[in-house]
């Protein structure tokens, strides 16, 4: 039940009614309007589409708009919360679609854990929307979920814990190593957590090329000897700890150049990264509680940076899904892959200037202009990497503003 003092609380007066709502975007003054709008004259328009189903790109909402599909069983850092206080979260995510990128966003908070009852729901929606993005499915079954819908949908899915977080993370990677004057194939990069975030990022630095990923969980390093790894992690050890370390995390955080982390406070003592080679990186990211705070290894590592917007070098989905989607809608991707991925990381990383590199800023504000630019991008791999449907033979969909 709520208190009297949530009603003062300025954060919960900024949710009071929901952050979000739907509303035209045309006028409807007269009845000549009503008849445009409504009926006659939308049946003129749905009997097109009838006959050229690629055109409800260009005629309806589905060109510019993303369901955001939640069970609510991975909530932002806090867990199972639940379809119903995902929602919040949800309505965020939307309205930095919109507010960023033009896009109209809907959150889906699905009132179901079954695997097959999400990718049937989910595949019943795909006439209306341009795009899925899959928000705080828990690990493993978010990798199946987004694995069958790429497969048997055909417009694009990302699952945003997973793609848009590596996708930030490496761009936060780039602009680091070149901030402290190692090559990327050189770094040792340690990561704690193997879920959702954890594997995509690994996936995506190795893509970079980065060579020397270490995972690690709570029984330490992953390596191929270890027995009874679930799927994820036997991914880790048939693709990441190629000197075969084994031990603690403590352990194998020795000479490391970077640290990334998924897993929470706790999981490591700031003191513990004293043990990292000179000019360290720690990403600490996550959320709500990063693994550090930056005010606790500042004094020992070259670049600290974590996932909260109240400090430096905020590494977050944010800077990086709704630049990708306005790419892929605007070019009618119906998938996105590796290629449109790390062009958005590198474009992300070269917003930052040299000057602002210099002093440590190692990802642009989300607020400098980012998706405009990602954007581009996005549409340029995914051209070049034939991820894009055929053109309509009655015209190009509309870029909407």
């Amino acid at each position: 039940m709520s208190s009297i003092a949530d009603s003062a609380d300025p954060i919960f007066r900024l949710h009071a009614g929901g952050k979000i709502e739907v509303r035209s975007r045309v006028r409807l003054r007269t009845r000549e309007d009503l008849a445009r709008v409504y009926t006659p004259g939308f049946t003129r328009v749905a009997e097109a589409i009838s006959r050229n189903p690629t055109e409800i790109h260009r005629w309806s909402i589905k060109g510019n708009t993303v369901a955001i599909v939640t069970d609510g069983t991975a909530v932002s850092g806090l867990g199972d919360l639940g379809p119903l206080a995902a929602l919040p979260v949800m309505e965020g995510k939307a309205l930095l679609f919109k507010e960023f990128a033009g896009i109209n966003a809907f959150p889906i908070c699905l009132g179901t854990h079954d695997t097959d009852e999400i990718v049937r729901v989910v595949k019943c929606l795909e006439p209306t929307f341009g795009g899925i993005m899959l928000e705080d499915i828990a690990a493993p079954r978010c990798f199946v979920i987004e694995e069958r819908l790429q497969e048997e949908l055909t417009i694009p899915v990302l699952h945003d814990d997973q793609h848009a977080t590596a996708v930030a993370a490496a761009a936060a990677l780039i602009n680091a190593a070149k901030f402290v004057s190692k090559p990327l194939r050189t770094l040792k990069v340690v990561i704690v957590g193997a879920g959702a975030a954890g594997t995509s990022t690994a996936s995506l630095f190795m893509r970079l090329g980065v060579q020397n990923i270490v995972a690690c969980d709570r029984q330490g390093a992953i390596h191929s000897e270890r027995p009874n790894l679930t799927d994820a992690k036997r991914w880790f050890a048939e693709h990441t700890n190629p000197g075969r370390e084994k031990g603690s995390l403590q352990g194998v955080l020795a000479g490391a150049d970077v640290f990334v982390g998924f897993a929470g406070r706790g999981v490591i003592a700031p003191e513990d990264l004293r043990k990292m080679a000179n000019d360290a990186i720690v990403f600490a990211l996550a959320n709500p509680n990063p693994e550090v705070l930056p005010a606790e290894v500042q004094p020992f590592v070259a670049v600290v940076a974590t996932g909260r917007s109240d400090y430096p070098n905020q590494i977050d989905c944010g800077l990086c899904y709704p630049g990708i989607f306005r790419g892929a809608l605007d070019c009618g991707a119906t998938r996105i892959n590796d290629e449109m991925k790390l062009a958005a990381a590198r474009t992300i990383a070269e917003l930052v200037d040299a000057a602002a590199l210099a002093k440590g800023k190692i990802v642009p504000d989300i607020f400098e202009n980012v998706a405009p630019q990602v954007a581009q991008a996005v549409i340029d791999a995914a051209v070049q990497s034939g991820a894009v449907r055929p053109p309509s033979p009655f015209g190009q969909p509309l870029a909407i503003d």
